[in-house]
């Protein structure tokens, strides 16, 4: 949920006893500001990327804080643990930022520049840069999104580069507070599934379908059975069923 930076000067007026008129407070009080805040945290039963898990198989907790502009300009940070490991170490930090907004006929856009981030990887270069883009259709309840990350050649991806496309489904069920959801993309690059699984130089998909039950306004439970292509390997590439419990602010 959006939360509104306002001014404070009605609340500063009311708490030192300063009687004002009415009309003298109207044309004092601030505007709501053009930034808002939001955030999330998640606490996961795995983090699964696209299809692989990168927690080997155990719990997450993740955050996001969003700094967002009436323009439709935003900057943002998302941060999870992870199965501890000499290149990536036990943390990955994402950094991004970007626009979204209305292009007409009813769809919404998404572009921006995403930066991964292992701060405390003791072996080699692991950070990544991969631009973003996504548009997305409503339905009465229902949306569609089409997406795009492409990270072009870098050392952290052996020399390589990264290709990424994706579709997510998605539709609130009416007169309930459920919502389902379903998943579907192919990687084709430095990050196949079928590649880091099993060696096969070649593309694979992830998958998946899932369901949210939103307790309150801000608080949910999610569930949802995850699957990738490759190299069936226990706690990173076997199919999965992932829980979440989701707080919103």
């Amino acid at each position: 949920m959006l939360t509104s930076i306002r001014g404070l000067l009605t609340a500063t007026l009311l708490s030192t006893g300063i009687a004002v008129a009415t009309p003298a407070l109207a044309d004092e009080t601030a505007p709501p500001s053009e930034f808002t805040i939001s955030g999330n945290v998640v606490l996961a039963t795995d983090y699964r990327f696209r299809g692989l898990s990168l927690s080997g198989g155990d719990m997450a907790i993740q955050g996001t804080i969003n700094v967002n502009h009436s323009s439709g300009f935003y900057v943002g940070a998302w941060g999870s643990n992870l199965e501890d490991s000499a290149v990536y170490g036990n943390m990955e930090l994402d950094v991004y930022g970007g626009w979204t907004g209305a292009i007409g006929g009813g769809l919404t856009a998404d572009v921006g520049l995403l930066y991964y981030v292992y701060p405390n990887g003791s072996v080699g270069d692991a950070n990544v840069f991969e631009p973003y883009a996504s548009v997305t259709a409503a339905f009465g309840p229902a949306t569609a999104k089409l997406g795009v990350a492409y990270a072009w050649k870098q050392d952290s991806l052996g020399g390589d580069d990264n290709l990424y496309v994706y579709t997510d489904l998605g539709v609130g069920v009416p007169e309930t507070p459920i919502s389902l959801s379903a998943h579907l993309g192919y990687t084709d690059g430095a990050l196949s599934p079928k590649l880091l699984t099993s060696g096969v130089n070649d593309g694979g998909f992830d998958y998946s379908v899932g369901a949210t039950y939103n307790i309150t306004p801000k608080l949910s439970l999610g569930v949802s059975y995850v699957g990738v292509d490759g190299t069936s390997i226990s706690s990173f590439s076997n199919d999965a069923v992932v829980g979440t419990l989701k707080l919103i602010f």
